[in-house]
C-alpha cells in the first residue's frame, strides 16, 4: 500500500510549512500502512492482546504525529527529543512489561520507514531533502527517548522490587510470612518450591550495587531461588530448594557474597511459611558464634548449640534436652551413667570402665550407641562439650518437683 501526494492548499508557504501540511493530512494513511506492515512484518504484533495491540497502534500514530509536528517548528535549534519523549504518552507505563525495549525500538523504526518511504510521494520535490534529512535526526531522537522510557520504567520497578524484597524478608524473620507474603515472594520470581533454610552475616563493604542480583543468579545456577535485604550491617540471604541435609551446601553457594566474620546457616523448613524457625535459629547463632572463633564458614546453626545455650537461647536449651538428653535415658539408664562416669573421668576409658566395674570395651560399646542416637561423639572436643551440656540441662529438666 502506497501513499499519495495531496496537493498543497493554495497561497504562499515557506518549504517547510508545505511540507508539514503535507505530512500532516497524510498522517492518516501513513499509520495504516504501519499498522499493515506490522501484522506482516513483526510476528510477535499478532500475539498481542487486542487492548495491547491497540496501545501500540496509538504509540505507532503518535510517533508519525510527533514527528509532523516537530517538523512543523521550523526550529533549528529545536530538540526532537521532547517531542518523542511525548510520544510514549501515548500508552500506560505497564506496556514496558508488555513489549520489550526491542521490540519498541523495531516498532518506532518501522513506523519512521514508512514514512521515509513515503516522503517522495507526499511532499513536492524541491522540499523531499530537507524532510529526508528531519526523518534520519527524528529517528536517532526517538531511539534515545525509548531507551530513556524503559531506563526509568526499569529504574522504578527496580526500587519497588527492592523494597517488596526487603519487605518479605523482614516478614519472614519477625515470624508473619503468610499467603499474602508468598504471593508478594512469587511476584519476585520465587518459585515457592520445598525446602527454605536462612542464612546470615556481615553486609560486604563496600556493597556493590548489584550485590543482589550476584546472589540470586548464582543461587539460579545451583538450582535455588533467593531472597535478599540488607538490616543495618547484616545482610539475609532465603534460599528456596534446598534439598534435604544438603543447608551447608547451599550456604556454600552464596557464602562469598558476605562481609568478614562468621556466616550461620538456619537448619531447613518446610516452605516459607515455616522459615521463620530457620531464621530463628541463624539469628541466635549470629549472636553467639563470637564464642567459637574457629568454626567453619559457613556454620550451621545447630553447630553452635553449646554456645547458643551459654548465649541464653531458651529454644537451643530445649533442643539438647528434648533431642539428646531424653533419647539417652529412654534408651537405656546405663548411657547417661556412662556419659557421666567419661566425663568425671577426664574422657578416659579404663578410667570410666574402672569406676563402673565394666570392660573398657563395654565403655566402648556404650559410647557408640550414644553417637547413634544423638549424631554426637563423646570423644570429639566440639560434640563431647555438646553432650556435657546436654546432660546438665536434661538433669535441671527432669530433677524431683520437691527438691530445692
Amino acid at each position: 500500500m502506497s501513499v499519495r501526494a495531496v496537493p498543497a492548499s493554495p497561497g504562499e508557504q515557506s518549504s517547510r510549512e508545505r511540507a508539514a501540511d503535507a505530512l500532516r493530512r497524510s498522517t492518516g494513511a501513513l499509520s495504516s500502512e504501519a499498522m499493515s506492515r506490522m501484522l506482516t512484518d513483526m510476528p510477535w504484533f499478532g500475539e498481542l492482546a487486542a487492548e495491547s495491540r491497540s496501545w501500540v497502534g496509538q504509540i505507532l500514530q503518535a510517533g508519525i504525529q510527533g514527528f509532523v509536528d516537530w517538523f512543523r517548528l521550523d526550529d533549528d535549534d529545536a530538540s526532537p527529543g521532547d517531542t518523542a519523549a511525548a510520544v510514549f504518552g501515548a500508552a500506560p507505563r505497564s506496556m514496558t512489561g508488555v513489549i520489550t525495549l526491542g521490540q519498541t525500538v523495531d516498532l518506532v523504526r518501522l513506523g519512521i520507514e514508512v514514512v521515509e518511504a513515503n516522503v517522495d510521494r507526499i511532499v513536492e520535490t524541491q522540499d523531499a531533502p530537507e524532510v529526508h534529512a528531519a526523518v534520519l535526526r527524528y529517528a536517532r531522537e526517538v531511539a534515545f527517548a525509548t531507551a530513556e522510557v524503559y531506563a526509568r520504567a526499569a529504574e522504578v520497578r527496580g526500587a519497588w522490587d527492592a523494597r517488596l524484597e526487603a519487605l518479605v524478608v523482614d516478614s519472614v524473620l519477625r515470624a508473619e510470612a503468610d499467603e499474602s507474603v508468598a504471593s508478594r515472594a512469587s511476584a519476585l520470581g520465587w518459585a515457592d518450591r520445598e525446602g527454605v533454610t536462612v542464612v546470615l552475616g556481615s553486609a560486604p563493604h563496600p556493597r556493590t550495587e548489584d550485590l543482589f542480583d550476584q546472589v540470586r543468579r548464582v543461587a539460579r545456577g545451583a538450582g535455588m531461588d533467593a531472597l535478599c535485604a540488607t538490616q543495618g550491617e547484616r545482610l539475609v540471604v532465603i534460599l528456596g530448594g534446598v534439598r534435604d541435609d544438603e543447608t551447608d551446601k547451599a550456604a556454600q553457594a552464596v557464602v562469598r557474597f558476605f562481609g568478614s566474620g562468621p556466616v550461620v546457616v538456619g537448619p531447613r523448613a518446610d516452605d516459607l511459611a515455616s522459615a521463620h524457625v530457620s531464621a530463628r535459629t541463624a539469628i541466635t547463632g549470629l549472636r553467639a558464634a563470637a564464642g567459637w572463633p574457629d568454626a567453619p564458614r559457613p556454620v550451621a546453626s545447630d553447630d553452635l548449640l553449646p554456645e547458643r545455650v551459654l548465649a541464653g537461647d531458651g529454644h537451643a536449651r530445649r533442643h539438647l534436652v528434648e533431642a539428646v538428653y531424653q533419647p539417652l535415658s529412654e534408651a537405656r539408664e546405663t548411657l547417661v551413667d556412662t556419659l557421666s562416669a567419661y566425663f568425671g573421668q577426664g574422657q578416659s576409658l579404663e578410667a570410666t570402665a574402672r569406676a563402673l566395674f565394666v570392660h573398657p570395651n563395654t565403655v566402648r560399646y556404650r559410647l557408640r550407641q550414644v553417637a547413634e542416637l544423638t549424631g554426637l561423639s563423646a570423644t570429639h572436643p566440639r560434640e563431647s562439650l555438646t553432650l556435657q551440656l546436654a546432660l546438665v540441662l536434661g538433669r535441671q529438666a527432669h530433677r524431683p518437683p520437691d527438691s530445692v
